[in-house]
């Protein structure tokens, strides 16, 4: 079993000790050790989008025997998953307890129930001190406890939101707590040792990453990581800002190092610096901590930081604060530890931390999958009546919404990593189409999204329009594909430049997505995200798909050499031939889509 490697506390940010939990580790793309790889996208169902925080032991057995009767259990839909409101409000000599009246024979119990129907137990929990829902029972400074009940319970999956996140400022914490995960205003540095003095002002210094400025006043501001949380940011290229000078010594020594700085306690602003010598791939930490508070963000201060060891000629010093990536994973890391450590059974950890701290750059060294936005939706549904959805929506509760960002994460994701978790899916919900219904079955396989359904089952009957979407096993099997690559955007109707990487947002458009197979078919996807109809030649050549793709598509020589290739519709089951290589859809209804998989032919 492994062995803890870290805690958290609820006095303080942890200081990070192993280079593994740092930014500058981020871009190696290895899993911790003990983390398992090689997992397909999870598929169950979860109990938010249909009830809430009213959902109860009755309703979870009903939802279990409904996947049964359905049969879904057979195409894989296994994990059953409480979400938040199922605790009590406080804990009970200290640990986690079911809410009695809503669970009245425990977690255990259900646990029992759900793995004696060959089904999988999942719960949820928080970083923070506080669930979402504001039950006071979050993991901060509990994992090891935690984890051990969790273990009593044989649970199966946990995921773990971020409300009341004390080292940032997530949802429902203090925005103060931004003091944290921003550094304070710069002016400048000063290097000085006898013989030697200079002031480099901010102006002289290289901003890199996203977001930090150089403002009027002639200070760096913003330094830290681009919330995530809301749609219009790219997750593409580096989101934390720092700010860097190269400086030049006469000789090998010490050096004194002073920051001229004003600290803020807000977005944008704040107190914790961190200061490193060199280049990431061997950088040297030299400050990691808050400053002291200067009397406002315009009133600065000098600091005489620790000494620093320069060599002699070139050298390079990043100001920098990416305390809101490692806090979060710490937080995760600390969570995922205890779980190894106490359970006999494969936990799947997702992390919902909602995109914020850019997940996509950490997330696969502990989780197997994490969250890219805000919630998909927040009219859930209650024990008093089901709740609704949106296609199209200006913030993140929308299929859009989710897929916009999604779309373009596939480099993030993979068996070796884990999945891009664009929330649980609305189908089935109130104001979603069965046209929008479909092809949004087809956005989460094609995307390799864990397959969660978030609809009160027993509005579903086997063979109705639902459950055909839900249950189509063609479809399915590209999400469940052993290759395990998330598809990629091969074509955008509004940006010919580098589709696969823009982030666009006007849903006035058509897409087409391309995702290579383990048997070396490829599936191509045609999506209209506008909610009319539209016409014209949306298509792409079999070669731009051959060099989007490079060597992920298997049998790319065979590819290559194909004088024809056989289509499959797979919604109608309808089989074509064509000797043309460029393949192409000339009209789509509004929010409508058409799902090939594309073969060689023999």
């Amino acid at each position: 079993m492994a062995e803890h490697k870290i805690r958290t506390s609820r006095n303080h940010p942890e200081e990070i000790t192993g280079r593994e939990f740092t930014h500058a580790d981020f871009a190696c793309g290895k899993a911790f050790p003990e983390k398992r790889t090689g997992r397909l996208p999870a598929m169950g169902w979860n109990s938010w989008n249909a009830f809430g925080s009213s959902n109860s032991e009755d309703l979870t057995k009903q939802m279990a025997d409904r996947i049964r009767e359905l049969e879904l259990d057979r195409l894989g839909y296994r994990y059953v998953v409480l979400d938040d409101g199922c605790y009590r409000q406080e804990r009970v000599d200290g640990k986690l307890a079911n809410e009695p009246v809503k669970f009245p024979s425990g977690f255990r119990a259900l646990a029992d129930y759900l793995h004696e129907r060959g089904l999988l137990f999942g719960m949820y929990n928080d970083i923070g001190t506080n669930l979402c829902a504001g039950a006071a029972v979050g993991t901060c400074g509990f994992e090891d406890v935690d984890a051990e009940i969790y273990a009593d319970w044989d649970i199966d999956f946990l995921k773990v939101d971020n409300c009341y996140y004390l080292w940032d400022n997530a949802t429902f914490s203090a925005q103060e707590n931004a003091r944290y995960t921003y550094a304070p205003n710069l002016r400048g540095i000063r290097i000085q040792k006898p013989g030697f003095k200079a002031l480099l002002e901010a102006a002289q210094g290289v901003l890199t990453g996203n977001g930090a400025r150089i403002t009027e006043g002639g200070y760096a501001t913003e330094i830290g990581t681009y919330d995530g949380t809301n749609v219009g940011t790219t997750p593409v290229g580096e989101r934390s800002g720092e700010l860097r000078f190269a400086i030049e010594v006469p000789e090998d020594g010490t050096y004194d190092l002073s920051v001229i700085y004003a600290t803020g306690a807000r977005p944008g602003v704040g107190a914790w610096l961190q200061v490193a010598i060199g280049e990431e791939a061997a950088e040297n930490r030299v400050y990691d901590a808050l400053l002291p508070e200067t009397g406002g963000e315009e009133d600065f201060a000098e600091l005489r930081l620790s000494p620093v060891q320069l060599s002699k000629g070139a050298n390079v010093i990043r100001l920098m604060n990416h305390r809101r990536q490692e806090n979060t994973l710490q937080s995760y890391a600390a969570m995922f530890y205890a779980l190894k450590a106490k359970s006999k059974r494969e936990v799947l950890l997702s992390i919902c931390e909602w995109g914020k701290t850019q997940p996509q750059n950490w997330g696969y060294k502990v989780g197997d999958s994490w969250r890219i936005l805000n919630d998909i939706t927040f009219a859930v549904g209650s024990d008093r009546g089901p709740g609704s959805a949106k296609w199209i929506d200006p913030g993140t509760p929308s299929i859009t919404s989710q897929y916009d960002k999604c779309v373009i994460m596939d480099e993030f994701a993979g068996l070796d990593r884990g999945w891009n978790d664009p929330d649980m899916m609305v189908i089935g919900m109130r104001g979603i189409t069965e046209t929008q219904a479909r092809t949004h079955m087809n956005m989460w396989c094609m995307m390799n999204a864990p397959l969660m359904l978030g609809m009160d089952l027993r509005t579903v009957e086997k063979g109705d329009a639902i459950w055909r979407i839900i249950a189509n096993e063609s479809v399915i099997a590209l999400n469940q594909d052993p290759l395990g690559i998330q598809a990629k955007r091969v074509y955008c109707s509004l940006t010919d430049a580098e589709p696969d990487l823009t982030y666009v947002t006007n849903h006035d458009r058509v897409d087409i997505l391309a995702k290579p197979l383990a048997d070396g078919a490829i599936a191509l996807c045609f999506i209209n995200l506008s909610e009319w109809e539209k016409r014209g030649d949306f298509s792409v050549s079999r070669g731009r798909i051959l060099r989007m793709l490079g060597s992920k598509v298997v049998n790319a020589e065979g590819w290559e050499k194909a004088g024809s290739f056989l289509l499959r519709d797979l919604w109608t089951g309808e089989t074509t031939r064509t000797e043309s290589d460029i393949f192409r859809v000339e009209a789509l209804a509004g929010c409508d889509s058409v799902l090939l998989r594309v073969e060689i032919e023999t």
